[in-house]
């Protein structure tokens, strides 16, 4: 069940047909990724690299692909934003279960606010779950 297939370009499929990793890469200089299709998948948790500049996770989804991306917020109205750290994998799905339903999303470096922009190019590896 660890055993990895690589595809063209920067996904990768896990040979559990429930299970796929994506990247998302925040470009030097900036604070949020491009676009990531969960395809049908939950994300439920991101590996982050070793040279993250400290900030949050937070997010923004679009309903189609190349659509007007929102930030995404709690039925309170809060911004929904994950709490992580260098070289630490993050479990999201029980602690922001609103992905769940998202398909084309973003993932920011800070808040919408307060963003922060990475000094160099940081690739955060997405484990899905179908």
């Amino acid at each position: 069940t660890g055993v990895q297939l690589h595809l063209r370009g920067p996904r990768l499929m896990t040979a559990e047909a429930n299970t796929k990793v994506l990247t998302a890469v925040i470009a030097n200089g900036t604070s949020l990724s491009g676009e990531v299709d969960l395809e049908g998948f939950k994300l439920v948790a991101v590996l982050m690299p070793a040279g993250w500049d400290a900030a949050a996770l937070t997010f923004q989804a679009a309903d189609v692909s190349g659509g007007t991306f929102l930030d995404v917020h709690d039925d309170a109205g809060a911004e929904l934003a994950a709490t992580v750290a260098a070289a630490r994998a993050v479990g999201l799905d029980a602690i922001l279960p609103e992905l769940a339903a998202l398909r084309f999303i973003k993932i920011r470096s800070g808040t919408s606010g307060i963003p922060v922009n990475q000094t160099a190019e940081r690739t955060l590896t997405l484990v899905l779950k179908a």
